[in-house]
């Protein structure tokens, strides 16, 4: 199936006060963004709480986004872990719930001994073993170090490798990367400030925390884009930006959840040691939201 477009990251709901699955709720939220027109979905990537989630509950998201996302539709499922075994195991867990690719941050827990050789190392041995395509996942806020493009240039070349998200919002660390970019190697932005420029670039898509509770003004950008509609595409990432920079960036998984109850989508509560929102910031959110996002 293609490989491009735009991709949400869905959030994790849970039940207030318990912190339990809201299984329900995650599951309408999927069936949402997929009848909005979104060309994919990950399960547990960072906005999707991955970090805060068991291997089992991983298990049983997984399971209620597939049976939500049309075969026709790419699922992806967050499957990096701080060891290459836990990450294998991961991997062989999603094949098993019907993902198509896994998501594979870096470990990062040890990042001062992440040299280029011990990453190497590791996504070898992921994309040797693994039943699943790998996708790349560069995300040097919460790794705090970036995957080398010269390192991506490598692995770009392996069968099993068939992409990247960067979620820098750095366009000179997403040309290092575009320099990989081939008809088996594709190149997604993870971050909705930039992704016209991206896209401009020669990213063949976006995979956003915006698109979580504005699926069709990404979808539009992404479409005005691709059309060459200039005018129109700037328009809309002048709308996605502030979106982008202050609920995804600034305001973090509690932003994006508020967002999602204010759009018509069902946030909720983040977990624990994650704090929600107080009523200021929430404010904030109504306010950048205004004009801007119709309730669904």
């Amino acid at each position: 199936m293609p490989f491009n477009g735009i991709f949400a990251p869905v959030v994790t709901t849970f039940h207030e006060g318990s912190e339990d699955l809201d299984v329900a709720a995650f599951a309408r939220n999927v069936g949402a963004l997929v009848a909005a027109g979104l060309h994919g979905i990950v399960v547990c990537g960072s906005t999707g709480e991955a970090a805060l989630l068991s291997d089992d509950e991983r298990r049983v998201l997984l399971e209620a986004a597939r049976n939500a996302v049309p075969r026709d539709r790419m699922l992806l499922m967050g499957a990096g872990a701080e060891s290459t075994r836990q990450t294998l195991k991961r991997c062989q867990d999603a094949k098993a719930a019907g993902a198509d690719a896994a998501l594979v941050v870096a470990p990062h827990y040890y990042s001062n001994a992440m040299s280029i050789e011990a990453l190497r190392g590791h996504y070898r041995a992921v994309a040797d073993a693994s039943p699943l395509p790998i996708v790349l996942y560069n995300i040097p806020k919460y790794m705090h170090f970036a995957l080398p493009a010269e390192l991506v240039g490598e692995l770009a070349r392996h069968a099993n490798v068939i992409g990247i998200k960067d979620s820098s919002g750095d366009l000179n660390m997403l040309g290092g990367f575009l320099q990989a970019q081939s008809e088996t190697f594709t190149v997604f932005t993870g971050n909705g400030g930039t992704l016209v420029p991206a896209l401009n670039a020669g990213a063949r898509g976006g995979i956003l925390g915006v698109a979580d509770f504005a699926p069709g003004l990404c979808l539009q950008a992404f479409e005005a884009q691709r059309s060459g509609n200039a005018a129109l595409a700037d328009e809309l990432q002048a709308a996605i930006k502030p979106l982008a920079s202050v609920i995804v960036a600034e305001l973090g998984v509690a932003g994006v959840k508020t967002a999602c109850d204010v759009a018509g989508f069902t946030g909720g509560p983040v977990r624990r040691p994650l704090v929600d929102l107080d009523e200021k910031a929430e404010q904030r959110v109504r306010e950048l939201l205004a004009g801007v996002v119709v309730a669904t």
